[in-house]
């Protein structure tokens, strides 16, 4: 016989189960706490109309007693006359098996029910005192459940004696608890249409209060599509922060998109003189082979402080909405040091004023590149002194204050009509002191990133220039 093939069998993973919404939650919550609530309720009520129909059960049969007692009298020779059926107190004492009973016993062996306990086993009842009286039920006998109420008293015959009764009125448990079976449905209806209508108005509040949400999502998905810029601003203060934190992430990340674009566009721009050059100078027949090399090379170190100027700017990472709080004063001294070995022949004295707690709220990389292009450039053109100024600019109503960053040093200066010149890219102010002119610009792209200013100077306190680097609260 062939050999069946095994049948493979893959196991996927089970799709995780969706979490119930805000709306769902809420209902489920809501309904819960209804159910208890109206449950607690009802309980109480019904308990409530318990105490009461059982205190109007006491006073019922109580009266009834009083009622029986009033007509039941004694003779001249201390015979106890029962009471007649014409004066009874409620009809329902003729009619046997109606549930209500009467029952008197007294001295001498007197012995009275009424028409309704007829056959019916009555031995448990014992007598009282004159004046004594007792509630009591319910209570197991041969007819079922029973409450009663009795009452002793005594009467004074001519003869200076006295006649003792003790006159007993029960009622079964079924017609009590009819009475309040009833209230408990009638009960139980209206609460129930209650709980309806309060669960119905709970949904139409939820729907109420949770339309800003929605209204996120919608504008959320609007974004997405490219149908608007922005959410919008009319949100409840609730949502009023989540929605400018969300406003500022997509500004954020449509700014970086927009940085890496423009930094492609210009290397690819700045890189196009170098290789023609280059291609020149190696199609070229005439000169020397070390006069070519020389061209290509210097063609060459153009193109990498090209690369490394525009990998800086795109590098730079830009204001971010929830940007981690970086000290300034640690990588300042950092930073200060390596400076100070690299021009340990200038004997450049570099002094702090930084604010105790003075963070910048970015990233790492973006202040040690604002930070240490102003230093490097004070270093530079410092004679000997160089001040780094750092200050915290806290504003009501913003969460995070806003930083101000000055570098000043005692060389020469910038004459106010070549400082929009030093600040292009590649370009220095003094050709005799060495490096690339992309410095300053690489500030300028990441004070323009934080949505901050650069303004340039002169020092009042050295008389050189003056970097101020000032970035808004947020």
């Amino acid at each position: 016989m062939p050999s069946r093939a095994p049948t493979a069998t893959t196991n996927e993973p089970e799709s995780p189960r969706q979490p119930l919404s805000l709306a769902a939650r809420a209902a489920i919550a809501t309904g819960f706490v209804l159910a208890g609530f109206l449950g607690l309720v009802g309980l109480t009520l019904s308990q409530a109309n318990k105490e009461r129909a059982l205190s109007a059960l006491h006073d019922r049969l109580r009266n009834y007693v009083i009622a029986y007692i009033t007509n039941t009298d004694v003779n001249r020779y201390g015979k106890l006359l029962p009471p007649s059926a014409d004066t009874l107190p409620d009809p329902n004492f003729l009619r046997p098996g109606s549930g209500l009973y009467a029952v008197a016993v007294g001295d001498h062996g007197f012995h009275w029910e009424s028409s309704s306990s007829i056959g019916r086993d009555f031995s448990f009842l014992k007598p009282l005192e004159p004046g004594d009286s007792e509630f009591v039920g319910p209570i197991d006998t041969r007819m079922g459940r029973l409450y009663y109420y009795s009452y002793g008293v005594a009467w004074d015959t001519d003869e200076k004696k006295s006649v003792r009764l003790t006159m007993t009125v029960a009622q079964t448990e079924e017609q009590f608890e009819g009475e309040s079976a009833a209230y408990r449905r009638t009960l139980v209806i209206w609460l129930s249409i209650l709980g309806v209508m309060l669960i119905v108005l709970q949904l139409l509040l939820l729907r109420w209060s949770l339309t800003p949400l929605r209204k996120v999502a919608s504008d959320m998905a609007r974004v997405e599509h490219g149908d608007s810029e922005r959410l919008d601003s009319q949100y409840p203060m609730e949502l009023t922060g989540l929605t400018e934190r969300i406003n500022a992430f997509i500004t954020n990340e449509r700014e970086q998109r927009t940085r890496y674009r423009h930094t492609l566009a210009d290397l690819a721009h700045s890189l196009k003189t170098p290789l023609a050059v280059i291609r020149s100078q190696l199609e070229s027949s005439t000169g020397d082979e070390a006069s070519r090399r020389n061209g290509v090379l210097m063609q060459v170190r153009r193109m990498d402080e090209l690369v490394a100027y525009q990998l800086s700017r795109a590098a730079t990472s830009g204001r971010q909405t929830f940007a981690s709080a970086v000290p300034i004063a640690s990588h300042a001294e950092d930073l200060v040091q390596s400076l100070e070995k690299v021009h340990a022949a200038k004997n450049v004295l570099c002094e702090f004023d930084i604010e105790d707690g003075a963070v910048f709220y970015g990233e790492q990389g973006d202040l040690l590149e604002l930070m240490g292009n102003l230093l490097e450039n004070a270093f530079k053109w410092a004679a000997h002194r160089v001040l780094l100024v750092v200050r915290m600019q806290p504003q009501p109503g913003r969460q995070r204050p806003g930083l101000l960053l000055s570098v000043e040093d005692d060389g020469p200066g910038i004459a106010p009509d070549k400082i929009e010149k030093v600040l292009q890219r590649g370009v220095r102010g003094d050709e005799r002191v060495q490096g690339h002119g992309i410095g300053l610009s690489i500030v300028q792209d990441i004070v323009h990133a934080y949505k901050g200013e650069l303004v340039v100077d002169r020092s009042p306190e050295f008389g050189g220039a003056r970097f101020t680097v000032t970035l808004t609260a947020s």
